[in-house]
């Protein structure tokens, strides 16, 4: 398996030259994608950009973590940035042209590709923040008329949607985007409701969040004997409960609720849906043994209501990050959770027919995406400490790869690794790990935009809740684009309380009002 060498892809500065950009974080940057990557159908895309820069004062840092913040860019803005044909992308007529445009899942694949969960977590990550107008059609490319999440076969997948439109409404006070917003949601949820919900155990059936591959799972539900890699093709894997799935219902239904509220009307039968869940999860879930969470309760068959005890680290990142997971217990589960030596898996420990010199697709192999959503869970439960490690870690495994963010990496080496997973031969065959990976790049950002530099969108305003760790120095995000608004943010000090704010000198709290604009420097000390 080759790595990537480095052909057709541009730092920042080309990148933005390609562009015909002045400087960085220049609005309307028109992108061209690098000629290496395949060329999307139909116009020349047109994309809506406003990239901020980050420098740190700490060399060291500004040469990893920095220099990977410009590689994600160019993944998702150079790379990953296409042409949203209509007859494929715009099912529900809800697209807008100009931009035209939509972010793939990566440029490793034959064709953009219209799935649900890479386009949910694409747009929350990060593309709503540096492009409104891209981030909208992300979510809107996956929308079948209704209007509806496209209602395939990987159901579980549907309800991260609704998270990701609700940040995308709180990111660009979009009033016509909160309107449909609420009605898809709705019309999902409720289908969702009617043929996925386990009534007497109060929690949401179907596969995790992560793992569609049967790599991510030990037996049962996995078997001997069937020739597929896909999760439902093994009988009980469609009535698992599974504690990411659970969740994403959990964080959709708080957001429906504002949603809802947002546009004056009643969200409290939303907010109770939650409520209910969130202590189903934590009655069925929880191993106070343990001091964490499990992976799934069976659903059927002879192991019928037991809990599988493995670790999965989307789990327990939305645990923490969709208020499922008290103080208490976010305590007790970072303390106690397991970490590889290039960061956190999607699920640990090997299952049976794994190994460490054949790890399962979906076991014990470094996740890009699962791992930053890990990473800004510690940033968010203020751990100034593991939020490093994750940062780090990922930022290395990406430099060993000449910046390319690839699909999956090896958790013992940090090499490209696709896993291994039951294959149409019955047997155990090694997958590929696909370069480009769009989320992979917007994880990254996700840790800088909202655990670094901790922007938190409400529709009210922008909070500030950073976690810098020691030894970073200095850090600023420059030329960050927030409605009617430009912003300097800068750091000082480190760690996770905020000791002073100014606002263009002046003492503030750490918070800017809905209603800003201009251009405004914002500065914050930490300790």
């Amino acid at each position: 398996m080759s790595e990537r060498t480095g052909e057709g892809k541009v730092g920042r500065r080309g990148f933005l030259a390609l562009a015909g950009a002045g400087a960085a974080g220049a609005a309307g940057l028109a992108a061209a994608p690098p000629a290496a990557a395949a060329a999307p159908p139909g116009p020349a895309p047109r994309t809506v950009y406003t990239l901020p820069t980050l420098e740190f004062s700490d060399e060291r840092t500004q040469n990893l973590v920095g220099a990977r913040y410009e590689d994600a860019l160019t993944d998702v803005v150079g790379i990953n940035t296409a042409y949203a044909d209509p007859p494929t992308y715009d099912k529900a007529g809800l697209l807008t042209y100009p931009p035209g445009t939509f972010v793939r899942a990566g440029g490793g694949y034959p064709a953009p590709q219209r799935w649900t969960r890479d386009a949910a977590v694409n747009a929350w990550n990060a593309v709503s923040l540096l492009g409104p107008a891209v981030g909208r059609n992300t979510l809107l490319s996956v929308v079948d008329e209704g209007p509806i999440v496209q209602q395939d076969n990987q159901w579980w997948d549907q309800i991260v949607w609704v998270l990701g439109a609700w940040h995308h409404y709180t990111v660009t006070a979009d009033a016509d985007f909160l309107a449909t917003a609420y009605e898809i949601g709705v019309a999902t949820l409720a289908q969702r409701k009617a043929k996925s919900f386990d009534t007497t155990r109060g929690l949401f059936k179907g596969p995790s969040f992560m793992n569609d591959g049967i790599a991510g799972y030990p037996a049962p539900p996995w078997e001997p004997g069937i020739h597929s890699s896909f999760v439902l093709d093994y009988p009980q894997s469609a009535e698992l409960l599974c504690l990411s799935t659970n969740c994403l219902y959990h964080g959709a239904f708080l957001a429906l609720a504002n949603l809802a509220r947002a546009l004056h009307k009643d969200g409290r039968a939303h907010e109770a849906d939650a409520a209910k869940l969130r202590t189903a999860i934590n009655a069925h879930f929880w191993r106070a043994d343990a001091g964490t969470y499990g992976y799934f309760v069976h659903g059927t068959g002879p192991l019928a209501g037991q809990l599988d005890a493995s670790q999965e680290g989307a789990g327990l990142a939305f645990a923490i990050l969709l208020g499922v997971a008290d103080d208490t217990r976010i305590a007790s589960l970072l303390r106690t959770a397991h970490w590889e030596p290039h960061g956190i898996v999607n699920s640990y420990p090997h299952f049976a027919r794994f190994s460490d010199e054949k790890p399962g697709r979906h076991n014990v192999v470094v996740w890009p995406m699962v791992h930053s959503f890990f990473g800004h869970a510690t940033a968010h439960a203020r751990r100034a400490d593991l939020f490093g490690r994750a940062v780090t870690d990922l930022a290395s495994l990406v430099t060993a790869t000449n910046g390319n963010f690839y699909e999956i990496y090896d958790s013992k080496t940090g090499a490209v690794q696709g896993g291994w997973q039951t294959g149409g031969s019955g047997n155990l065959e090694q997958f590929t790990s696909q370069p480009d990976q769009a989320w992979s790049a917007t994880g990254y950002l996700r840790m800088l935009y909202a655990g670094l530099f901790g922007l938190t969108f409400t529709p009210d305003g922008l909070q500030f809740a950073p976690c810098l760790p020691a030894g970073w120095g200095t850090a600023t995000l420059r030329g960050l684009s927030y409605r009617d608004t430009t912003l300097d943010v800068t750091l000082h000090g480190s760690g996770t309380r905020v000791s002073a704010c100014t606002v263009d000198g002046r003492p503030a709290p750490p918070k800017l009002p809905a209603g800003l604009s201009g251009h405004h420097d914002v500065r914050l000390t930490l300790e």
